[in-house]
């Protein structure tokens, strides 16, 4: 996927990370959230590739379990949250900050984006968006450190960015997430849609990945918890929800056990 001069590829990690690998045509590099090094340094080394830049979004391992051996063999900068469970940031990011990566001519904007865990950040720019766990496809994160307010403050803010915005998420769990997201609201057509897409990508072997913010509007539920179809299921199960972070707590729930 390309977006401006910037090439952006998954590098598959465990069982379903991505690690997004950022180029530009050169031999310098990016990568987010590298949780295990051995995916990075193959492709790395098979390409030819400088590795500058380390993006982290939050402090879960497989997120950064793979960033002290990476730094043991290259010179890379890594910029990341103001957490000091995350050991190896050289740059402290934080809401509206500025990153600039000029070796790939690219920088991108901070956004604290909590819930998932309390520092979690993501990086916008450049038409992209690295929302590491707050923002699935068709889903979110879990409230490990947060609440259902947390989280619909993150993603109103991500929401809020342009439509077409690419969105680079960490993890492959798009069909699951189609799945619980049927369960909810089954009569959304773009819902049914992507639904059938992600079939066909998942059994050609291929990822789902990037979505874009206009797509998750349209079928994400959890960025929907204002729309009375959403709502209106939410009160199925508890007759009390109200639109916003009282619905995104009950989805949530009720998505954690399905």
């Amino acid at each position: 996927m390309s977006t401006n001069n910037l090439n952006i590829s998954a590098i598959p990690a465990y069982d379903d990370n991505y690690i997004w690998l950022i180029t530009n045509g050169g031999k310098a590099c990016a990568v987010v959230d590298p949780g295990d090094e051995d995916p990075v340094l193959e492709v790395l080394k098979k390409h030819g590739l400088s590795l500058k830049y380390i993006l982290l979004t939050h402090h879960h391992p497989d997120h950064t379990g793979g960033v002290a051996d990476l730094l043991d063999q290259y010179d890379a900068k890594v910029f990341g949250p103001d957490d000091n469970r995350i050991r190896q940031v050289h740059q402290l990011c934080r809401e509206g900050d500025h990153i600039e990566l000029p070796e790939l001519d690219a920088q991108f904007s901070v956004l604290e984006v909590p819930a998932h865990t309390r520092s979690h950040i993501a990086f916008y720019g450049e038409g992209m968006l690295f929302p590491g766990d707050t923002l699935f496809s068709v889903g979110c994160g879990r409230f490990f450190e947060g609440t259902a307010d947390d989280m619909q403050s993150s993603l109103d803010k991500l929401a809020s960015l342009p439509g077409e915005t690419s969105v680079y998420c960490a993890h492959e769990y798009t069909q699951a997430n189609c799945r619980f997201a049927m369960e909810v609201e089954p009569q959304n057509k773009a819902l049914q849609e992507r639904t059938r897409q992600v079939a066909a990508l998942r059994q050609a072997g291929r990822n789902t990945l990037p979505t874009t913010l206009g797509a998750e509007l349209a079928c994400n539920p959890f960025m929907r918890t204002r729309d009375d179809a959403v709502v209106q299921a939410a009160r199925k199960i508890d007759p009390s929800a109200l639109p916003g972070a009282s619905t995104m707590a009950i989805i949530r729930a009720w998505k954690d056990r399905f």
